[in-house]
C-alpha cells in the first residue's frame, strides 16, 4: 500500500486509506466490540445535579442541527452558565447576535432534533445532550436573558432525550487546554483575508479586519 505525505502531520507519512468500507452495524460491532457497562449507565433521559454542574460551568457549546439543506454545527459562547435548566428535562439557550444566517434556527423549525456538546475550560470531561428543540420568542423568556440591556431575539428551548458525559481521551489527546500549544492567531489567515478571496476581492481585507473589533464590541449581546 503506497504512502502519502500529509503536511498536517509535519512531514510524516501515513498509509493511504483502503477502499474497503464498513457497511453494516454488525461489521462495526465485530471490529469495535460492544460498549462496556460504564458507557451505558452514564446515559440518562434527564439532567441530574452532577450533569447540571457541567452545564453551569460551561461558557461554550457546539450546537448540531439537521435540516433539508443538510447538517450544521454552530458554536455558541456566552458567560458560563448561559444555558439554563428550566427543569431536569428542559434546557434554555439564548440566541445572541450573530451573522443573521440563522442556519441552526432554520433547521430547528423544520427538524427539531438537536445535539449539544458542552466544553468546560480546564476540564477533560465534556457533556453531550440530545433532544428536540423549538425556537421561542416568548417575551418573558427573552427578558430573562437580558445582557447589557439587550434581550436575545429568541430562546432555544431544548427537551432532553439523552444526556451523558464523554470521557476525556479526546481532550487529553488534543492537549486542548495547554496554553503552551495554543496557535498564534497571526499565523492563520484573518477573516478579512478569507473574505477577500471568497468575494473575489470585492471585500477589502484590511478594512474588514480593522473595523471588526469595534463592530464586535457593539454587537456582542
Amino acid at each position: 500500500m503506497p504512502e502519502v505525505s500529509n503536511p498536517a502531520r509535519h512531514g510524516k507519512t501515513v498509509q493511504r486509506m483502503s477502499t474497503t468500507t464498513i457497511t453494516s452495524v454488525e461489521q462495526l460491532e465485530a471490529l469495535y466490540g460492544l460498549p462496556g457497562e460504564t458507557s451505558l449507565v452514564k446515559e440518562l433521559d434527564r439532567v441530574i445535579p452532577e450533569y447540571a454542574a457541567f452545564i453551569a460551568a460551561s461558557p461554550f457549546v457546539a450546537l448540531a442541527t439537521s435540516g433539508p439543506e443538510g447538517l450544521d454545527c454552530s458554536p455558541r459562547g456566552d458567560l458560563a452558565g448561559f444555558v439554563r435548566l428550566a427543569d431536569e428535562r428542559t434546557l434554555l439557550m439564548p440566541d445572541r447576535q450573530g451573522n443573521n444566517r440563522a442556519d441552526s434556527l432554520k433547521n430547528i423549525i423544520r427538524d427539531s432534533r438537536v445535539g449539544l456538546l458542552f466544553l468546560v475550560p480546564g476540564s477533560g470531561t465534556t457533556l453531550r445532550v440530545n433532544g428536540r428543540a423549538e425556537v421561542s420568542v416568548d417575551d418573558a423568556l427573552r427578558q430573562a436573558f437580558i445582557m447589557e440591556g439587550k434581550a436575545p431575539r429568541s430562546v432555544i428551548v431544548l427537551h432532553v432525550d439523552a444526556v451523558y458525559f464523554q470521557c476525556a481521551r479526546a481532550i487529553h489527546r488534543s492537549d486542548l487546554w495547554n496554553a503552551a500549544k495554543h496557535v498564534d492567531p497571526r499565523s492563520l489567515p484573518t477573516p478579512g483575508q478569507i473574505l477577500a478571496v471568497t468575494s473575489s476581492a470585492k471585500i477589502d481585507a484590511d478594512a474588514y479586519d480593522t473595523a471588526w473589533p469595534e463592530r464586535a464590541r457593539k454587537s456582542m449581546w
